[in-house]
């Protein structure tokens, strides 16, 4: 099993401001699936992808990544496990709005000792004719795709999403999910998709629900549709 997390807990504050988020979750993902967690806001979703992420430490638990626990380790352990391992997505784009479309990829492309070919992934994503601009030159979806792509370029063996259709409309958001369907089929990236957009689970390999730092419920869907037939996006 490619991703396994174990009884993780995960808790905010001291004394009157204490706050349990994760309660104790467990679960397991396959190499190569694509994974929806979702919830409502405050459900924890996010709080687990950061601990799986290695962005958030945990209390307690175990997260193995293809067999390597991330519970426990340094810093710089951690650094070298986000680097070597994954690809993160968020609703933000975060891109450096100085610098083009190309040179925004680059930035993750220099510390990665397998990138893929920069040429081939702008092609994938549609952004050859766009990556001399500059951030502000791009639209929402476009800025989203570059954020994608400066995420791809690592080659990473896990991608984590936190909403990356949330600030985009309808339209924009299918072609976000058609792109992150086609990128999963090209390459198999693990993916995990934190999202509150209920039509997202129809598309994805496996579906977890979240609710008060548990997970209520989880399930692989037999019945798959393609991205491009999502419907109330």
């Amino acid at each position: 099993m490619y991703i396994q997390v174990k009884d993780v807990k995960k808790s905010y504050g001291t004394d009157s401001s204490y706050v349990q988020v994760l309660k104790g979750i467990s679960t397991e993902i396959e190499k190569g699936q694509m994974c929806v967690i979702q919830g409502t806001s405050g459900s924890g979703k996010s709080t687990l992808l950061n601990c799986i992420g290695g962005l958030d430490t945990m209390d307690s638990g175990s997260v193995r990544i293809d067999g390597k626990e991330i519970f426990g380790l340094k810093p710089n352990a951690l650094s070298d496990y986000r680097r070597d391992n994954l690809g993160f997505i968020f609703q933000f784009y975060n891109l450096v709005p100085n610098l083009t479309v190309e040179e925004n990829i680059e930035v993750c492309r220099y510390i990665s000792e397998n990138p893929l070919d920069m040429d081939e992934l702008l092609d994938t994503l549609g952004l050859t004719e766009h990556r001399k601009k500059f951030p502000q030159q791009l639209s929402g979806g476009q800025q989203q795709r570059c954020a994608i792509a400066r995420a791809l370029i690592k080659n990473p063996k896990l991608l984590l999403c936190d909403e990356p259709t949330g600030a985009l409309d309808s339209k924009t958001s299918r072609d976000i999910l058609i792109l992150l369907e086609k990128i999963n089929e090209k390459y198999g990236t693990t993916m995990l998709i934190v999202t509150h957009n209920n039509a997202i689970k129809s598309m994805v390999h496996k579906v977890i629900f979240v609710k008060d730092g548990l997970i209520t419920k989880e399930y692989l869907n037999e019945t798959r549709i393609p991205a491009a037939q999502l419907e109330d996006l």
